[in-house]
């Protein structure tokens, strides 16, 4: 799992119909413990996630397992909205 940040959101009129009535967010990495920067992404949303809130994001066959849709084209799921997280500092942008 990743965790991130919410920084936006994306609207797509045309899509595959697998992909019909999901939100998709974009989302910033938190910082790696290694300090490489990480690349921002687009993932679909089932929690209910909005701009600015911390999420569990997961990816691949896990994140397809997620959304109940046989053969859904998607890479990345969101799956938690995080309430409170006890890190090092360094560890979070």
């Amino acid at each position: 799992m990743i965790i991130g940040k919410v920084i936006g959101s994306v609207w797509a009129t045309r899509k595959d119909e697998k992909l019909n009535g999901l939100k998709f967010l974009v989302i910033e990495p938190s910082k790696s413990a290694t300090g490489k920067e990480s690349t921002i992404f687009v993932a679909a949303d089932i929690v209910g996630a909005g701009i600015g809130d911390n999420v569990l994001v997961t990816k691949g066959s896990a994140a397809r397992a997620s959304l109940h849709i046989k053969d859904a084209p998607v890479d990345a799921v969101i799956v938690g909205i995080i309430d409170s997280l006890e890190v090092d500092e360094e560890f979070l942008k």
